[in-house]
């Protein structure tokens, strides 16, 4: 999630566990420990690739914000007036600060490794876009109302309550997009076929359903409001053909552990040089899809692997007309809205009629 929604969240969580005993300051410690995993962007790589799949790396394992939670713990429980604070709940109030970071970005489409050192892919069970203003809007009122009137914990014990209960409504509601997909999928064979169900923009009313089918994968868009209307099928090209010239380079494997099969493939003039680029079709919207990273260069016949990942130049993210009639599509199912008004004709394999 974004910084503004961590630090709240941080802030809410030390409101709740030591905010009758720490008033104001349970809050403000808590922001600083919910944004501290996320410091690890500061840290470069000196390669793209690496800097994106190795955030919410080892600063957002379990294990060692647990660690640390413990440590810091143990040394403020020794520091003067704190002793009258059991060392219990100096332990909930740092590790939970901490800990609930890296969960709440678990719940979104960029993949967390909670697990870290173990080599396991990135958990994402997205139920929340990245910026999502009505999960943050009730931590921001609760901690603001704490820190108006000093009183720590009733305002953020509320907002987290809040916060929560959007959750679970998110929850829910992907649970009944799942179910209306399942009937379709049946149909065209899909039930097993890798899927991704994720929130569009800064809702949880309407999902975007991404189906990889062999060399080529379908888009959906499905509205919680939709009723017995079937959702559009759009289906788009891979760039399958490159997918395994992609993989035999180090850098496309590691792409590969962190998105999975949701990427797409393409050849690009790059500063003179023919250029193997791989999309993350996960990050984003069909059409604005930040995340592409170069692998290799053509030699002869063959494909080189760079020597350092870069990312080209993305679409832009704020098309202003994609976001109102994603708003719109989210109360009504009519009018239609087709993603592939966003993406190049190059790339589109089948459209329904009505797009």
């Amino acid at each position: 999630m974004d910084s503004i929604t961590q630090a709240a969240l941080g802030a809410a969580v030390g409101g709740a566990v030591l905010g009758r005993r720490l008033g104001r300051k349970a809050v403000l410690i808590g922001a600083v420990l919910g944004t501290l995993p996320d410091l690890d962007v500061m840290i470069d790589y000196g390669d793209a690739v690496a800097n994106v799949t190795e955030h919410r790396g080892f600063s957002h394992s379990l294990f060692v914000l647990t660690g640390l939670g413990t440590l810091l713990a143990l040394l403020t429980s020794r520091l003067g007036a704190a002793r009258e604070i059991p060392l219990g709940h100096w332990w909930l109030f740092y590790v939970l600060c901490l800990t609930t970071h890296p969960l709440l970005d678990a719940l979104t489409t960029y993949g967390t490794q909670l697990l870290w050192p173990l080599d396991l892919p990135p958990v994402a069970y997205p139920i929340v876009f990245i910026i999502d203003p009505l999960y943050t809007l009730p931590l921001l009122v609760g901690i603001g109302v704490a820190l108006a009137t000093g009183n720590g914990r009733r305002g953020p014990a509320w907002g987290l309550a809040l916060s929560t209960a959007y959750l679970v409504f998110a929850f829910g509601a992907k649970q009944l997009v799942e179910h209306r997909l399942e009937p379709m999928l049946a149909e065209r064979g899909l039930v097993d076929a890798p899927r991704l169900v994720q929130p569009t923009p800064f809702n949880t009313l309407l999902w975007r359903v991404t189906v990889v089918d062999g060399d080529d994968h379908h888009e959906l868009l499905v509205g919680v409001l939709d009723g017995d209307t079937r959702p559009l099928v759009e289906t788009y090209r891979r760039g399958a053909e490159l997918e395994a010239a992609a993989l035999a380079s180090e850098r496309g494997a590691r792409l590969d552990w962190f998105a999975g099969p949701f990427l797409r493939y393409e050849t690009r003039e790059l500063d003179g040089q023919e250029t193997l680029v791989a999309t993350d079709l996960r990050l984003g919207f069909p059409g604005f899809h930040p995340f592409a990273f170069t692998l290799a260069t053509r030699e002869g016949d063959d494909w080189r692997p760079v020597a350092v990942s870069e990312q080209p130049a993305a679409p832009s993210r704020g098309n202003r007309e994609a976001l109102a009639r994603l708003a719109g599509r989210a109360l009504a199912p009519e009018p239609a809205l087709c993603t592939s008004d966003f993406v190049a004709a190059g790339w589109v394999q089948k459209a329904p009629e009505d797009c």
